[in-house]
Formats: C-alpha cells, structure tokens, sequence
C-alpha cells in the first residue's frame, strides 16, 4: 500500500452543498472518526461471553475495555505530531493499517491476554480518525466554518455508538463474539480503502530529525500550547464535558438493569435519548455556530450541561427514582454537550493553527484520560441509588463551565469574535 503524499487540497471556504467537490472527503472523515467509537461500543455486549468463553472474572474482561480506553489516551498524543510531521494522510492511512492488525489478533486470539493485547492495539489504531478528522478540517475550514464541519463529524462519534451494542449483542446472540471482530475487520477495510481513494494531503508536513528530535519537538508543543490560556480553558471544558458523559455510561447500566430491575433492552432503547439529543445538539451547532459565534455556543452549551446534570440529580434527591428521571435530564444535557463541543474542538485546533495536529492529540489525550478516571470513580461508587452518579456528573459539568470561562468565553460577542486573536 502507497502512503505517497498527493497533491495538497485547496482550501475549502465553504460548506453549502455547491461544493461537492468537498463532500466525498467530509464523507470519508465522517467514516473515519465512527470507527473508533463504533469498535468500542460494539464489543460491549461480547464482555460476558468473553468471561465465560475463556473461564475467567469479570475484572479480567473488563480489562479488554479499560486498558483500550488508556490506549486511546496515548495514542490520541502521538497521532497529532506525526501528522504535523509526515502529513495528515500517511498518519491516518496507518492508523487505520493498525486497526486493522489489532482487529484480526482479537478475531483469532486462543487466549484473554492476547485478546486484550488485540483491543488494545485496535483501539490504537481506531483512534486515529477521531484525532485527525478535526486537523484535516481545520486545514481546509476558517474557525466559524470548521466548527460547522466538526458538528457534522462529532456526529459520527454518537451514531455509531448508539448503533453498534444492539448490532454487537444481536451478532454475540446469534454467531458467538469472535464475529463481532469479523465484522470490525470488514468495516475497517472498507474505511482504509475510502481514505486512500478520497483523502489528500492537507497539510504541510516536514521537519529534519529522527524520534528523539520529534519526541522533544513534541513536548515544545505541548508547552506552547498550555501556555495559552484559551487553549487550556477550552481543553478543560471539553475533557470534563467527556467525563459527564462516561461517567453517565459507568453507573446508568447498573442502574437500569440492577437497581430499577428493568431488562438490558429497555437500557439500550433508552440509552438513544442520549445519543438522539447530542445529535440533535450537533445539527443545531452546524446550523447555528456561524451566525452565534463559537464562544457563545460554548458557553450556552456548559450551562445547558450542567443545568442537566443539577436537574437529574435534584430528581435523585427528592426520591424520583426511575429511568427517566436519570435519562431525560441527561438528555438535556447532552443536547447542550452538542452545541458545545464541535464549537469547543474547533477553538481547540485554532489557538495555534500551525500546531492544529499537536493540539487535536493533546486534547484527545485529556478528554480521555479524564473519561476514563471520570468512569473508575464513578464505576467504583454504589449503584443502588443514583445520586453518587449524578453528584459527580454535576461536579464534571461545572469544571466544564469553568474550563470555558477560564477561557473567556464570557467576553464574546457573537460572530465577530471570530477575529480576535487568542489571549494567552
């Protein structure tokens, strides 16, 4: 396989659909950044028949989920910079190659150990669309429109998650849980060779030296973006944003099932509240963040957050203690979790265009690493009541709001910040 560089891309200035020539590759990155998501969510069903199928505890399958969602951590870190330095493209192209490798050692794996070393490696390499879809974009879109194209590709993070568990559990049902990761390897393929038909290099890569230069390149990056202060304000608010929602994925299973004594069905069918109303949210952002402005999106979205999260928690402290009263609140929350977060990533990879990769990787790394100590804590609380969820589903909402803050959003005025330049 051929990882030339194409000719670069012209930059795209609009995205109204006169412009087909941009919508195949949007299409493409939209495919891309479901992959991840989709190979995480879709595995989930197959965790007790893992455990039975290789005679183990549940901790011990679980593994093949965390020690994913860590790999997804790191990983999001080294894609940016590789993509600032050999090009979006041959990046992407191989992270996908490497999904692809760690999808096939699952499918054939004899043993739990290398079915976790698999995960790990698919997730590995899953990722890379979720980091690089947004660069790409920010290569090709001015701010307000990028988040316009972000909104769209956020979307593909929530339909293929909301999808994949009643495909994986129906697949686990009727051909046993190694055809989950047949059928990760056919859709994976199927991307790969989308993006080398349709994905052009659209950035400008270069830089002498070998990977101690690139790790201390790296690093240098990393510190010139924390030391500014929106890029801070806004990572934070989009990583606590993310830890609202995992947290909610931790207990909200326990709960319906165990708690509420409901069937595992009633949990996935409610579970399409969530992701209907962040996709709702998305749309509302595409349609809305250019003539609002981003800062106002993201603010308005922090409040609505949290005003969620306070609401299903004040049901919880007044003993309204059903499905609903956990889910609708949440979903209003996560409709304002959508308007917030195309608009927050696309202020993320604008405080430095010049380091738009290192900053998509760096912000993925704390996005999930936050998830993931936000989904232990909460994991590791009791479920027979849902107010340490909520608690801490509220607690992540507000350091949102003041990660936003922190960044000045209270200062915007609409569309005509979009020329501001960045404070530090």
């Amino acid at each position: 396989m051929s990882l030339a560089r194409p000719e670069a891309a012209p930059a795209a200035a609009d995205l109204s659909p006169r412009v087909t020539a941009g919508r195949p590759l949007l299409a493409v990155l939209v495919l891309a950044t479901g992959l991840g998501p989709f190979a995480m969510q879709v595995f989930l069903p197959a965790l007790p028949a893992i455990q039975a199928g290789f005679a183990t505890s549940a901790a011990a399958a679980q593994l093949a989920f965390s020690l994913s969602t860590l790999a997804i951590a790191f990983a999001t870190l080294v894609y940016g910079p590789l993509s600032d330095r050999i090009g979006r493209r041959p990046a992407l192209l191989g992270g996908l190659f490497v999904y692809l490798l760690g999808t096939g050692l699952c499918a054939l794996a004899p043993s739990l150990e290398l079915l976790v070393l698999g995960r790990v490696v698919q997730a590995a390499g899953g990722c890379a669309g979720m980091v690089l879809s947004r660069a790409i974009v920010r290569d090709l879109y001015p701010r307000e429109q990028a988040a316009q194209a972000l909104a769209w590709i956020t979307m593909a993070m929530v339909v293929a998650p909301t999808m994949a568990p009643a495909l994986g559990g129906f697949l686990v049902d009727r051909a046993g849980w190694r055809s989950i990761f047949a059928l990760g390897l056919a859709v994976g393929a199927g991307v790969l060779l989308a993006c080398r038909a349709r994905l052009v290099e659209t950035g400008r890569p270069g830089g002498p030296g070998g990977p101690g230069s690139a790790a201390a390149t790296m690093l240098t990056a990393f510190a010139v973006l924390m030391r500014h202060r929106a890029f801070r304000g806004f990572a934070a608010q989009a990583a606590f944003s993310m830890a609202v929602f995992f947290g909610f994925l931790a207990a909200a299973p326990f709960l319906v099932v165990e708690t509420y004594g409901r069937p595992a069905l009633e949990y996935g069918l409610l579970f399409v509240l969530i992701s209907g109303s962040f996709m709702a949210g998305n749309f509302a952002a595409a349609r809305l963040s250019a003539r609002l402005g981003s800062e106002r999106m993201i603010l308005l979205g922090s409040l609505g957050s949290l005003a969620g999260a306070a609401l299903a928690l004040a049901l919880a402290l007044f003993g309204l203690r059903t499905p609903l009263a956990l889910f609708l609140p949440t979903a209003l929350g996560a409709f304002a979790q959508g308007l917030a977060m195309p608009n927050a990533q696309a202020a993320i990879v604008s405080v430095v265009p010049g380091l738009a990769g290192t900053a998509a990787g760096l912000s993925g790394f704390l996005q999930m690493t936050t998830a993931a100590l936000a989904a232990q804590l909460v994991g590791s609380l009791p479920t027979d009541t849902p107010l340490p969820a909520t608690l801490a589903m509220t607690v992540c909402a507000g350091l949102a709001l003041l990660g936003a803050l922190h960044a000045g959003v209270r200062k915007a005025h609409g569309p005509a910040e979009r020329s501001r330049a960045p404070s530090r």
